[in-house]
């Protein structure tokens, strides 16, 4: 208790200072968790989805399950976990709309204003008619009129790189996929507010949903690329997804207006005609349709925020895959029919088996021996012959314990050391090749190594934060080696130039 006001108005303060950041801290916590059964879902039918997605997607790197806004199944494919953050290409365009949303309903822009009204001094001496006309909403919905997509790259992309593209058909009129509408929406946000769309959505969106550590790459004048480059964690796609399922409502508070969500997640704008396809379904504010009633963001390789309306469910899936539509298949035959009204009996057996699967799941290592049979000296140094990539030269070493294999790799003067172990994956850093919108950057690795046989190791490299995983096959003969090298997936071809080298003799290194 206590004895004077002023001290009761202390003790006042404090408590509601204390009871502020109890209620931050309980809307910035996870999700709730609870069984299958409890919502309404089997263990088994989980189960079923679970082995099938490994079975028939190339690259699964995580599955969450929110029934009745509970998380009822999660599961990371080692070396990807729970604290790691992860690449999330054009899913990234469904928080880009959510920025312009926000931004609507305080006030500081419409969906019908002119796109250049915001932007006069970048615009083209003599803009068409058909680039005067463009609105806002035809950003969001991908109708800006545009028949080739502008410059998407981080070093090309901008304003005036975006109004100086033709504009041949009437915005409004003509579907055309357009990543740099997606920018152009971020660079309104940063032009109206002040902030980039990553600091904007700070307070308004991923602090309320305890989204802690979001990265989001900017173009080169320091605009959030809007399109792609966010990363956040699986959890944090699903609160997203879970968050419009609620209507825009988040632990009793309204983030979004009902009104917007409505509008971003119906069909705005038709995309295709055909009924089987998963992008043919129609599109709204940055965010596809769906069959069965669905809608979803995804992003390149795999990522997505499925939102199911009708089963009071949402799925976030990362992977690194090039069959994104049979992701969504796999999930439609074998989970879809599982989501019952009600709750369940209790199913120890079957949940426990869900749980040990879900806590064994990994990338497939790289296969093959710890080492080879034969007496083959692949340790050393090679000078790698002139090629593509940059590579001057590659030092192998297999520990003498047999359990790592290390390849430093020295490319334009810089090097880079990349750790595999046999039968675990091995953490460190280094770099991967990607394709145009993931250039070079060092990455969080981890690396598997495996003898096929006696003259050639097979070492296979993720970058944990990425759908991107690169396989090398070394192969030995002499004082010879032969590296070809391939990414799981990229934006463009998946094989890499095939290097070849000569051992370094010890007295000339």
């Amino acid at each position: 208790m206590c004895s004077s006001p002023r001290g009761a108005r202390r003790w006042l303060t404090v408590s509601l200072l204390w009871l502020a950041s109890q209620t931050f801290l309980m809307a910035a916590g996870p999700l709730p968790r609870s069984t299958p059964e409890a919502q309404g879902v089997s263990s088994a039918a989980v189960l079923a989805l679970v082995e099938a997605l490994d079975r028939e997607i190339d690259s699964m790197h995580s599955l969450m399950i929110v029934r009745h806004g509970q998380v009822i199944a999660e599961g990371w494919w080692t070396p990807y976990g729970p604290e790691h953050n992860h690449v999330l290409f054009s899913l990234s365009k469904s928080f880009t709309s959510t920025a312009v949303g926000l931004a609507v309903a305080e006030g500081k822009l419409s969906i019908d204003d002119r796109v250049m009204s915001h932007f006069p001094s970048d615009a083209p001496p003599a803009p068409s008619e058909h680039l005067q006309s463009m609105r806002v909403r035809d950003l969001l919905t991908m109708s800006t009129g545009h028949q080739d997509e502008p410059p998407t790259s981080p070093d090309q992309v901008s304003v005036r790189s975006f109004l100086a593209m033709p504009v041949p058909h009437k915005p409004g009129t003509h579907f055309k996929y357009n990543t740099a509408a997606t920018f152009m929406l971020s660079a309104l946000v940063q032009k109206v507010t002040g902030q980039t769309v990553a600091d904007y959505l700070r307070p308004r969106l991923f602090e309320p949903l305890g989204i802690e550590r979001p990265v989001w790459d900017t173009n080169f004048q320091g605009i959030s690329l809007g399109g792609y480059g966010l990363r956040v964690r699986t959890e944090d796609i699903a609160k997203f997804g879970q968050l419009y399922l609620q209507g825009g409502r988040w632990e009793g508070k309204t983030l979004l207006t009902p009104e917007w969500v409505a509008l971003a997640t119906s069909r705005q704008v038709s995309n295709g005609s055909n009924p089987d396809s998963e992008w043919d379904q129609g599109y709204g504010f940055q965010f596809w349709r769906c069959r069965h009633g669905a809608y979803r963001g995804d992003g390149a390789f795999g990522q997505f925020s499925i939102v199911m309306p009708a089963q009071d469910t949402v799925v976030a899936i990362t992977s690194g895959t090039g069959k994104m539509g049979r992701v969504l298949d796999v999930l439609w035959d074998k989970f879809l029919p599982a989501l019952q009204s009600g709750t369940r009996p209790e199913d120890r057996a079957a949940l426990e088996t869900l749980r040990r699967r879900l806590a064994t799941l990994t990338v497939a290592p790289a296969p093959g021996a710890p080492a080879p049979g034969a007496a083959v000296v692949a340790n050393g140094s090679y000078a790698l012959a002139a090629n593509p990539l940059g590579w001057e030269t590659l030092a192998v070493h297999l520990d003498p314990t047999a359990k790592r294999l290390t390849l430093t790799i020295k490319e334009r003067g810089k090097t880079t050391t990349l750790t595999s172990g046999h039968g675990q994956w091995q953490r460190g850093r280094g770099e991967v090749a990607a394709g145009v919108l993931a250039p070079r950057a060092e990455e969080p690795m981890a690396g598997t190594y495996g003898w096929e046989s006696d003259t050639t190791c097979v070492v296979k490299v993720c970058a944990y934060e990425t759908p991107f995983h690169v396989t090398y096959r070394l192969t030995f003969a002499d004082d010879q080696i032969t590296v070809q090298a391939r990414n799981n997936v990229a934006f463009g071809s998946t094989e890499l130039p095939t290097l070849t080298g000569t051992k370094v003799p010890p007295s000339a290194r």
